[in-house]
């Protein structure tokens, strides 16, 4: 704990004496300026583009992971063969990679018009949704398989026996994971900038050529994440909290 109040305080010491020196120009995003609002205004702008885009891939990838992960669980062994097959080849490319092939590729082979926003989601619900299957197929797993047969003979289909008994206590076994994904979503969304999303990677990104002060406005980019991600985690902890006085 030392330790981190010690790095704190030259982390602070570092920026004051950043701040009186000349050569530093925080002025390009200090409130207290006009440039410096203006140039603040136009940063979180590209808020609204990151949260959108990472909340629509994080929702299709659980979609797709679900799908995947249950004919994982099947007895069938084509089933499993495909879940194992599909999680080893998404999660063997690159993120930055697949939204690369999506974008550019995806309309050549489907004959097809995609646009950045969109070519962003599907790259990144794809490649989060190999990590989904596998948090889905673990908390399906962690299920009493006691519970699973009592559904079955109380006469339960396998849909009302997935959508009443096994899936409400898996995700609430799988909020952590599901958590973790969505604030690693929220991070990964800062490569879409590379085709051209005005998120806020892209916008910092900008302004950084036309006021030639990258260390200044990366900062301020840093904070922008720091303040989104520890609110998304504190609302994923008081998510579990609430589940877990449910089941009190």
């Amino acid at each position: 704990m030392r330790h981190r109040h010690a790095l704190i305080l030259a982390l602070i010491a570092f920026g004051l004496a950043g701040c009186a020196d000349n050569q530093w120009g925080w002025y390009v995003v200090s409130p207290a300026s006009e440039t410096g609002r203006v140039n603040l205004n136009f940063m979180i702008s590209g808020l609204k583009e990151t949260i959108s885009v990472s909340l629509s891939a994080i929702v299709i990838s659980m979609v797709i992971g679900l799908f995947v992960a249950l004919p994982g669980l099947s007895k069938n062994q084509y089933g499993r063969a495909f879940n194992r097959t599909y999680v080893e080849i998404v999660r063997a490319v690159p993120s930055l990679v697949l939204i690369f092939w999506v974008y550019y590729g995806l309309p050549v082979v489907a004959d097809i018009s995609i646009n950045v926003f969109w070519a962003g989601v599907l790259a990144l619900a794809l490649s989060d949704s190999a990590f989904q299957a596998e948090i889905f197929r673990a908390g399906i797993q962690s299920v009493a398989r006691g519970q699973i047969e009592a559904g079955h003979s109380l006469g339960l289909s396998y849909i009302q026996r997935l959508r009443f008994i096994i899936l409400p206590q898996a995700i609430r076994r799988m909020l952590p994971p599901l958590g973790n994904q969505l604030v690693y979503m929220l991070k990964m969304s800062s490569l879409v900038s590379v085709i051209g999303l005005q998120d806020l990677t892209r916008r910092a990104n900008e302004l950084v050529v036309t006021e030639y002060r990258p260390l200044e406005i990366y900062s301020v980019l840093v904070l922008e994440y720091l303040l989104l991600i520890l609110i998304v985690s504190q609302g994923v902890r008081w998510l579990e909290r609430r589940f877990k006085a449910e089941t009190v």
